[in-house]
């Protein structure tokens, strides 16, 4: 995996999720980050995570990697190199309470890996993109599935968002949003990250005490 410096992250980006989770519908793009430790690779390890502060939950998405500074005007096709799955895991519990306080999501989102990614691949362009599926299996059977048609920024308001606001450059990554389907995970519990019909990367959930 090549070096990844910042990584964003786009809240609410998919209607049905955010319907599920009580939530409104963001009027412009919402994002928020996550430090370098939490990043991990799903390469069939054992992945530990926090298990005593509350539910730990998935959160499918398609990953994107810049591999150009952005330029004003640039075009999705020609600053994203690279693409993989990914999963915002998330401490819901702990989410629950910093919202009702105003308080950033931090801890809820920002703890050792909490951002896995399956290996990156080839970014194949928007058009083709629109045509497949990205989806996660939890033991062999399909818990997420979703598709960008289906987001409420797309990929060019969301890299532009985030230049503008936060900077973009070579090497940042941008988790674009999960869909609707999100759940808790359980020690022992297998993970398959898919792209259409390919498995990209698996890894074993490991819960801590």
């Amino acid at each position: 995996m090549n070096t990844i410096r910042n990584i964003y992250c786009v809240g609410r980006n998919y209607a049905a999720h955010a319907a599920e989770l009580n939530n409104k519908v963001p009027t412009s793009p919402f994002l928020f980050s996550k430090p370098t430790h939490a990043l991990v690779e799903a390469m069939g390890q054992e992945i530990p995570l926090p298990g005593k502060r509350g539910p730990v939950h998935f959160e499918t998405e398609l990953v994107i990697r810049m591999g150009r500074p952005y330029e004003k005007g640039i075009k999705v096709d020609e600053i994203v190199e690279r693409m993989a799955i990914g999963i915002d895991f998330t401490l819901r519990d702990v989410q629950s309470e910093l919202k009702k306080k105003g308080y950033p999501w931090l801890l809820a989102k920002g703890f050792p890996n909490s951002a896995v990614v399956s290996r990156f691949i080839p970014f194949v362009g928007v058009e083709e993109i629109l045509k497949r599926n990205f989806s996660l299996l939890k033991n062999g059977e399909l818990v997420q599935s979703g598709n960008i048609s289906s987001m409420i920024f797309d990929l060019q308001t969301i890299i532009d968002f985030s230049a503008e606001h936060f900077g973009l450059g070579e090497g940042d990554i941008i988790f674009t949003g999960t869909p609707e389907g999100v759940g808790e995970v359980k020690s022992g519990d297998k993970l398959s990250l898919v792209w259409d019909q390919t498995v990209l990367g698996e890894c074993i959930i490991k819960l801590t005490k």
